[in-house]
């Protein structure tokens, strides 16, 4: 184990004038802390910007080493967290790799939260997108680092920007008004956009229990402040509030700013697309790192969206996309061996922040080989193997499968005979007994406990009547997908709109009964539609009640190896509660609904002639069946 040595000491350089911008250092008291080895001057200062606002800044500059160092740049709306000693954790855990190598490390508080002044805004839109804003995220990212390339000693004027989460968008975002000292990013788990397929909505579905607890916890303080459930079991708290206009009258009393955007655009609105990244990203070819989890419960769709967006103007290719068996920045701590019960043969995060993210970033800061980099950098899992292809999705070398459900509870290549009459199957979808997402007793959102919801064992649905499970016989070979998973439904309904949500499974073999793997039901993909956003997600319309419509959408891409012996299940349900709020079944504005407009509906799914329902899965080459 690398041991730290930690040396806090104060430096105050002279203001200075750049671009006819004031940038001004004020440092605060420090203290001396020691332990061994690798060695940091740390300064704690307050860095001027363009408006006057001065944001928390440290910085760790290893001393006594000839060598001109690169710069990596971290911003965060979550704090500075430390260890016992003072140091930020990032640097004895998920960037100890990149410490070893040696870099000038500067994290930094955005505008508004924890240490810096200003008012906090959620993803502020960027200055280009608000002609009455002189400042933004980007700009807050040029000016600190104009101020570090010129007041700071010992560094080569070369920088990278990386953040996970909210960080990743941070860094994503910097692009919009780059600084020419950055020479490498890696957005990891970057939202991109927040009402087709990050944090907030899916596809027009309100990701309730995410975005209540996300915007409580960020907008009542200036600190980190999650919302107390006191223990309850949050599916009864949510279902116990009612329709979504009583959290202002219960809880927010109009004092939380994105809960009332939540509100006031429930669709996707000019609000909405002013958020949304890719927009602000063309013609951009500075090297990136995109990084992803297959089980990434908060923001799977950005970074692919981001890379994809990268990837048109990719010129020099040094656009890259690495996704691993992870939940929501896993690959910055730990092993990686497992995911809850799931085991992967190997330490992939390891592998990832040992043989990816350090010798990435020494490659364009310091020059370094770089032997081991691909465009795309995947692990299959199911196979538990890392492979590397030339283009993600990797369209040349798959196969687009239909696998069709039929009305038996049966998955089929084979297509239904179109003479067998419409047939379908049916469950009812009642808004006052919705499908859990979880195992009950369900904890908050943001405590932690839920964490793992995405590789859970789906058998703790079994039973329930609102749903419908279709299944496959034991596959004979291996059936291996690398790509856009892509959901064909057949439905009905007796409302005028309703929710739809497609789960991809692989059941493991019965095998030993004493193990936990033995029938063990994995959750590979799974997504939501909500029915009046089928057409435009800015124009919803009604559904016509009990007749048949036609709905296509992706359930994101994966790469997954379904094993000889398993077989491939699909789950279609209607409520996902609650992480998904209630829908009516009742074409209505949502935020607007009241008790009276919930409905009990009937969902049918068609599997025949015309009306068949099938998933769309990239097989690898060549595959038999």
């Amino acid at each position: 184990m690398v041991k730290i040595l930690f040396i806090i000491k104060t430096t105050i350089k002279r203001p200075i004038i750049l671009y006819s911008l004031f940038v001004a250092c004020t440092v605060k008291p420090t203290s001396q802390i020691s332990e061994s080895s690798i060695q940091y001057n740390k300064q704690v200062v307050e860095i001027e910007m363009r408006d006057g606002i001065k944001l928390n800044t440290e910085i760790y500059v290893p001393p006594n080493t000839d060598e001109k160092l690169p710069i990596l740049f971290t911003r965060t709306p979550y704090g500075l967290r430390h260890d016992e000693n003072g140091l930020h954790s990032s640097l004895s855990s998920s960037y100890l790799e990149l410490a070893k190598e040696g870099y000038i490390f500067v994290f930094q508080d955005i505008r508004g939260r924890h240490g810096s002044e200003g008012k906090f805004s959620m993803l502020r839109t960027p200055v280009s997108a608000d002609e009455n804003a002189q400042v933004d995220e980007a700009t807050d990212t040029y000016d600190t680092i104009d101020w570090l390339i010129e007041n700071l000693d010992g560094h080569n004027r070369k920088v990278g920007i990386l953040g996970i989460s909210y960080g990743g968008w941070l860094t994503a975002i910097a692009l919009t008004d780059i600084h020419p000292a950055v020479k490498a990013i890696s957005p990891q788990a970057s939202p991109s956009d927040m009402f087709i397929g990050d944090d907030f909505y899916h596809k027009g579905a309100f990701r309730l229990a995410p975005s209540f607890g996300y915007a409580a916890m960020m907008e009542r303080s200036k600190e980190n402040f999650p919302f107390d459930f006191e223990d309850e079991d949050v599916y009864d708290f949510y279902l116990n509030l009612g329709p979504l206009s009583n959290v202002n009258k219960q809880h927010f009393a109009g004092e939380v700013p994105t809960w009332n955007d939540f509100m006031n655009h429930s669709s996707y609105d000019q609000f909405w697309k002013e958020k949304e990244v890719t927009h602000y990203l063309g013609n951009i070819n500075i090297p990136a790192l995109n990084v992803a989890g297959w089980w990434d419960a908060e923001d799977f769709y950005g970074p692919i969206k981001i890379y994809e967006k990268l990837e048109e103007n990719d010129q020099s290719n040094v656009n890259s996309l690495v996704v691993g068996p992870w939940r929501h920045g896993g690959w910055a701590r730990g092993k990686g061996d497992s995911l809850g019960a799931i085991g992967f043969g190997s330490n992939s995060s390891l592998h990832y922040r040992k043989n990816i993210q350090a010798p990435w970033f020494a490659h364009y800061l310091k020059g370094r080989d770089f032997k081991t980099h691909s465009e795309a950098h995947v692990f299959v899992t199911g196979l538990n193997q890392w492979k590397a292809y030339n283009a993600w999705p990797p369209v040349n070398e798959t196969n687009s499968t239909k696998f069709y459900l039929f009305s038996d509870g049966k998955i089929s290549i084979t297509r239904p005979i179109s003479d067998d009459g419409v047939k379908s199957r049916e469950y009812i979808s009642d808004p006052n007994n919705p499908v859990p997402y979880t195992k009950r007793p369900i904890k908050g959102f943001w405590q932690g406990a839920q964490a793992l919801w995405k590789v859970e064992d789906q058998r703790f649905l079994n039973g329930r009547e609102d749903i419908l499970t279709w299944q496959s016989e034991p596959l004979e070979e291996h059936v291996e997908i690398a790509g856009d998973i892509v959901a064909n439904l057949s439905v009905s309904t007796t409302g005028s709109d309703a929710d739809w949500i497609v789960k991809l499974i692989d059941v493991y073999p019965e095998g030993n009964s004493d193990s936990i793997m033995a029938s063990y039901e994995l959750m590979i993909a799974d997504e939501v539609l909500r029915s009046k956003f089928r057409d435009d997600f800015s124009e919803p319309s009604p559904l016509i009640p009990n007749k048949i419509t036609k709905l296509k959408f992706s359930l994101g891409s994966r790469a997954h190896r379904f094993n000889e012996g398993h077989r491939i299940m699909v789950i279609i349900q209607s409520s996902w509660f609650p992480l998904i709020d209630r829908n009516p079944q009742k074409f209505i504005d949502i935020p607007m609904a009241t008790g009276e407009d919930y409905l009990v509906t009937t969902q049918s799914i068609f599997s025949s002639g015309s009306n068949t329902t099938f998933i769309e899965l990239p097989i690898i080459q060549p595959n038999k069946y």
